[in-house]
């Protein structure tokens, strides 16, 4: 499937390993896909960002990603619904970084690291599900839009396509799936060249 990658989306996914390798997390998942897609420069899914004023923001969505990552890979969505039932997530964060630590609840290996995503990146880190969610549904976007490519914009379209963390974070600061497709495919101010 890697060869129907573009430069631009197999930097993403070779970005997203050294993502989850700097964070010492044991998979690579949906979050570090978006973390390297904000590092990406010149690029469709960069074009997009920018003009959906997202570019001067990139700190605040890494800063909101972590956030995340504190909470067990929680959105603020599970947060506030496991709040409907009584239960303070925040709290429940204090407590046990208290006792074991900042981070402690950071997400844990969730991948066999089995599979063509694992050969395309040196087998550094296995892929969490999610992940490898998003890396099919990109190629099925680029596949209904008959691309022949799948590039970063499939990607980023991917992750606002799918429920979870890069999604809720990327909508607080104006990046949603309807956004893009009209940034990206027309209908909009911009788009994509």
């Amino acid at each position: 499937m890697f060869e129907r990658f573009t430069k631009d989306a197999r930097a993403v996914v070779l970005g997203a390993v050294g993502h989850a390798e700097r964070l010492d997390a044991e998979t690579v998942d949906e979050q570090h896909l978006l973390l390297a897609l904000l590092d990406r420069e010149a690029s469709r899914a960069s074009f997009a960002l920018t003009s959906l004023r997202l570019g001067g923001r990139r700190e605040s969505v890494r800063r909101a990603l972590a956030e995340a990552r504190r909470r067990g890979g929680l959105s603020r969505a599970d947060a506030d619904a496991l709040s409907g039932l009584g239960i303070d997530v925040s709290a429940i964060v204090s407590r046990v970084e208290e006792a074991h630590g900042e981070g402690a609840l950071e997400p844990a290996a969730q991948g066999s690291g089995k599979g063509w995503w694992a050969g395309f990146v040196g087998q550094r880190r296995p892929f969490a599900r999610g992940a490898k969610d998003v890396l099919t549904e990109s190629l099925r976007m680029a596949l209904a839009r008959k691309d022949r490519h799948i590039g970063d914009e499939h990607l980023l379209l991917a992750l606002t396509a799918r429920p979870g963390v890069p999604s809720e974070v990327l909508a607080d600061h104006g990046v949603t799936y309807v956004a893009l497709r009209r940034v990206l495919y027309g209908g909009g101010e911009a788009k994509a060249g």
